[in-house]
């Protein structure tokens, strides 16, 4: 390949586990904004034929938008291939469906994501925030808090939203954990007879999740209610589609806000200037959680396959290539973000592409976006200080940009105490 990444590595899912490798996405933004990256055997997953990481802003949004060129169907939204026999199941979900087949499903879904009945979660997601953040006070001035707050508060919010009861949503948990995790060692790798992993988007590994879809899908049908699941299993889905529509919402849905909530608070607690700014009014939250996001964005990549023979910022790109944005690097991008690693909750515009771009633009953006808000405006309520207490845990994923652990000291404010 004429165009290398000369030995910068985006692709080892432990470079993540360290923080976003800053210094890396500028050197390929200034010297190599599409540069060949090598897909190595790393941590037992066999090696691939490599791929063309895209750091631009520009290049990653025009990836995004356009689906004639840059296909989800080929080969699916994954930097990893799936196997062959698995491909025509995994083209079953929307996100590794192109434009216009995929626009039906989404029409069906987008009618479960109204406004209204995203805004009436509104309430239940400020008094879950509120007890958590209590229960997390009696751990005393220093706490964990992805294990006391973040993580309950993404799925049990996700659980509420979908109509998922109360005694199931461990089983929620652990499918996510199998999808996401996969990659890091403290995820029990599910091995195959030959001692190989087993890719976690497999028919088999995904067969529990899709029985209970179906099952739960049979009881909003006979007992109705006002739930996602409700509207997904009385509307025209497939049997198919609805266990693809299931599996992304879980894991999907419950992942953007898991990661990007620790992230969020990480970034108050590394920034006590933004943070005092925000606390003490001198910012609107809208505009913080959108900075929050751009600098923690929940998802670090999604993977395209080029249709045709094309070009992308003067590189060729051959039929067939595997072509890999990379959202946190666009996010970070001097052409489009005045000092990108400073963190500015006041900063307007600010064209981040956390959720997205294009056909793909993250179905569930308003939800999260809710959710975090309403966390952040009860953080300000409930603490009075927060600075971290040991360096955070994260997660070993080229994918998911998630937080395993943020130990911190925090000085909580009495109940009826106001906001500084």
């Amino acid at each position: 390949m004429e165009n290398t990444s000369d030995g910068y590595d985006v692709f080892d899912p432990r470079v993540y586990a360290r923080g976003l490798p800053h210094d890396t996405f500028k050197a390929l933004r200034d010297h190599r904004p599409v540069a060949w990256q090598e897909e190595y055997e790393v941590l037992g997953w066999p090696p691939g034929p490599g791929f063309w990481a895209v750091t631009r802003h520009a290049d990653v949004v025009r990836v995004l938008k356009d689906a004639t060129a840059y296909s989800s169907y080929l080969g699916a939204t994954q930097i990893r291939d799936p196997h062959p026999a698995d491909l025509p199941f995994i083209r079953r979900m929307m996100l590794n469906q192109d434009p216009p087949g995929h626009g039906r499903p989404r029409r069906l879904v987008s009618r479960a994501f109204t406004p209204g009945r995203i805004e009436r979660f509104a309430a239940t997601a400020r008094d879950r925030a509120r007890t958590l953040l209590r229960a997390a006070r009696e751990h005393g001035p220093e706490v964990d808090l992805v294990r006391t707050v973040t993580d309950d508060y993404a799925l049990l919010n996700l659980t509420d939203l979908l109509g998922v009861p109360a005694a199931d949503r461990g089983l929620l948990l652990a499918w996510t954990e199998r999808v996401i995790a996969y990659q890091d060692p403290d995820e029990p790798a599910v091995l195959d007879e030959r001692g190989r992993p087993v890719d976690p988007r497999s028919p088999a590994m995904l067969a529990e999740m899709f029985r209970y879809a179906q099952e739960l899908a049979a009881y909003k049908r006979a007992h109705p209610a006002d739930d996602v699941m409700t509207v997904l299993a009385t509307s025209e889905l497939h049997d198919a589609e609805l266990e693809m529509f299931f599996f992304l919402l879980t894991v999907a849905g419950n992942d953007t806000v898991r990661s990007a909530a620790p992230g969020g608070l990480l970034a108050l607690a590394e920034h006590p200037e933004e943070r005092d700014r925000l606390w003490n009014g001198e910012v609107g939250m809208d505009s913080a959680v959108e900075e929050l996001l751009r600098s923690h964005p929940p998802v670090l990549s999604f993977r395209r396959t080029a249709t045709r023979d094309t070009e992308l910022a003067g590189q060729r790109i051959a039929a067939g290539d595997k072509v890999v944005v990379l959202h946190a690097s666009a996010n970070h991008d001097e052409r489009v973000f005045r000092a990108p690693r400073r963190l500015d909750l006041g900063r307007t515009p600010n064209p981040h592409v956390s959720f997205g771009d294009g056909p793909h633009v993250c179905l569930g953006a308003h939800f999260a976006r809710l959710q975090l808000r309403v966390l952040h405006e009860e953080v300000r309520e409930s603490l009075a200080g927060l600075e971290l207490a040991a360096p955070p845990r994260r997660l070993v994923s080229n994918f998911i940009n998630g937080v395993k652990s943020l130990p911190v000291r925090t000085r909580w404010r009495e109940p009826s105490a106001p906001p500084p």
